[in-house]
């Protein structure tokens, strides 16, 4: 009987830890569960929020978070995962960054710190104790590293981006 590796058992502990959180949080906006909005009141908080489509922006970030969660949690196409829930909640630290760095103020240190492991996660891979090493990392390659990280970048830029121009042309304060 092999030893527990204590690297892997703790990227499992982190990648189900942090897989949960984002997923619970992912399907408040889907679904509604745990007290969420579900998919019309993401779409509405979406649009006051600035983010347009408000529809497309809702489902967009509900599975970067939903399935970016699940998929951590399991290790399934671990690069994918990380950088589609870091692209979320690079959104979402938009949203939360005028109110400053911490939570008790409504700032953005949640969502960062989320989206930061979520890569970190995404970088380092899924360890020994994860569905992408049972499938001999079929969706674990190093070239899907550097691919959905730089998706992932582009998107939630334009997505930001565009939100930002948006407000911008409402309120010429707004950041």
């Amino acid at each position: 009987m092999a030893c527990l590796d204590r690297r892997d058992l703790g990227l499992l502990v982190l990648r189900v830890g942090t897989g949960a959180v984002l997923a619970a949080h992912g399907t408040q906006k889907l679904a509604g569960w745990f007290g969420g909005g579900g998919l019309e009141g993401t779409t509405a908080a979406m649009e006051a929020m600035g983010f347009h489509p408000p529809k497309h922006s809702a489902v967009a970030a509900g599975l970067g978070e939903a399935g970016g969660g699940a998929l951590l949690a399991l290790g399934l196409a671990t690069p994918a995962a990380g950088a589609a829930a870091a692209g979320a909640m690079a959104g979402a630290v938009a949203v939360h960054a005028p109110a400053g760095f911490f939570a008790q103020g409504g700032g953005y240190e949640y969502p960062a710190f989320l989206g930061f492991t979520a890569a970190a996660i995404g970088l380092t891979g899924p360890g020994r104790y994860s569905l992408d090493h049972a499938t001999r990392h079929a969706f674990n390659q190093p070239w899907m590293v550097a691919l959905a990280f730089a998706g992932s970048a582009v998107a939630a830029a334009a997505v930001v981006g565009r939100r930002a121009k948006g407000r911008a042309a409402v309120d010429p304060d707004a950041t």
